[in-house]
């Protein structure tokens, strides 16, 4: 089966790219199951209902996200009223959410969505090398395919939960840092990784955001508000070819950089 993923949605543009592209992709690739990583999809941080609604309506099937999913103080009602959103599983038990999900795909497969928030220069969480571990002990025995979001800020980190989970689940698939990463590759035990898979929003920015400000906050070290910048929308994404029976990952392909369509 094949499955499409896309990187950290920013903003605006990267929700338009998202609306424009995503039919087509999924046709393309004959597409059986979608997961999107939403957690820049309002403004640049966070996600509302509405958008998190708008987004599931395109026909994606599962939503993950990261640190920023906290911020808009709306969400945490619908984070327990959406299965299909997840947060990072291994925040401290009793908040709002999960971070695990198995839905069916269109062509009739189990999927298992695991989202994990990694620890260094981030949150001092739960450890999501035990919290890996400990999911998979109650999802392994029931569902073969199995693909984690891993969003985390160190690269050594994101190599580090490649291989841990190296032959345990489908992929590992990196967000989080918006820069994608040349090492999409399977691992020796078959287990499809890229340390991250990029961001989809204005690539005439600093990660996401207007370049005047975050220049202004680099340059001088004084704090500036930081708006989603608009120019030159792209989506970041990876098609993997997952073995149903063995759950296996038989290839993975960075998609490039795509634009809106007509500018290409």
């Amino acid at each position: 089966m094949r499955i499409l993923f896309v990187g950290d949605i920013v903003g605006r543009g990267g929700r338009r790219v998202l609306s424009k592209r995503l039919n087509a992709l999924k046709a393309q690739h004959r597409i059986d199951f979608t997961i999107v990583n939403v957690e820049n999809s309002a403004g640049g941080f966070g996600l509302t209902p509405r958008i998190g609604q708008q987004i599931l309506d395109l026909g994606v099937d599962v939503m993950t996200s990261g640190n920023h999913i906290w911020d808009p103080r709306d969400l945490l009602s619908y984070l327990d009223e959406e299965p299909r959103l997840l947060r990072p599983a291994n925040y401290p038990q009793g908040l709002a959410g999960h971070g695990v999900v198995t839905v069916q795909s269109d062509c009739g497969q189990d999927v298992c969505v695991v989202n994990l928030q990694g620890r260094v220069f981030m949150a001092n969480i739960d450890c999501p090398f035990k919290k890996a571990g400990d999911i998979l002990d109650r999802v392994a025995p029931e569902t073969k395919i199995i693909v984690c979001d891993f969003h985390a800020e160190a690269t050594s980190e994101k190599v580090g939960m490649g291989w841990f989970l190296d032959g345990r689940v489908s992929a590992v698939l990196g967000t989080h840092t918006h820069i994608p990463t040349g090492d999409a590759r399977i691992l020796p035990n078959g287990t499809a990784y890229m340390t991250d898979v990029g961001m989809s929003g204005s690539y005439d920015s600093v990660i996401g955001m207007n370049k005047e400000a975050a220049l202004h906050r680099l340059v001088t070290g004084l704090p500036a508000r930081l708006d989603v910048a608009k120019n030159d929308p792209r989506l970041s994404a990876v098609v993997l070819d997952i073995e149903p029976s063995t759950g296996k990952a038989q290839s993975i392909e960075w998609l490039g950089l795509l634009p809106m369509p007509g500018t290409d």
